[in-house]
């Protein structure tokens, strides 16, 4: 099932409003988010187009919960945050997906919860190419 108007669903020109497929996982995508004031900060998007974690089976709730955790692992190995915060809302677009935010003591919102889209940090293309390949390789 496909949402028609779900970037995570459908790629192209809607994906790319805001963020940068890295690669398939177990029973996710893994998405650069294009807005970098956390630098590192990716969406894990579950495979299909469900809302809720509990809109899956348990079996594929647990590979989904692993590729979080792979994701935040390859997060930690290139960026080295002081934490990572998670963040899983969906009311406005209804696909299951979260939100990992590498936050850093000395950086932008330390202390506080992150800002959905700050609009303040964009990257070149070049920027990017070479952080989603740093994130491969640790993945």
């Amino acid at each position: 099932m496909k949402g028609q108007n779900c970037g995570y669903c459908m790629g192209g020109e809607i994906l790319a409003g805001f963020g940068i497929k890295i690669c398939d996982l177990q029973a996710s995508q893994l998405i650069l988010f294009k807005e970098q004031s956390h630098p590192g900060r990716v969406i894990v998007a579950y495979k299909d187009h469900v809302s809720e974690l509990v809109d899956i089976d348990p079996e594929e709730r647990a590979l989904f919960m692993e590729d979080i955790a792979k994701a935040a692992n390859a997060i930690h190995k290139v960026f080295n945050p002081d934490k990572v915060n998670y963040g899983a809302y969906g009311d406005g677009g209804c696909h299951l997906h979260f939100h990992l935010v590498p936050k850093y003591k000395d950086n932008f919102e330390w202390g506080t919860p992150f800002a959905m889209n700050p609009q303040k940090t964009y990257l070149s293309d070049a920027e990017y190419e070479a952080m989603i390949e740093k994130i491969k390789a640790a993945l």
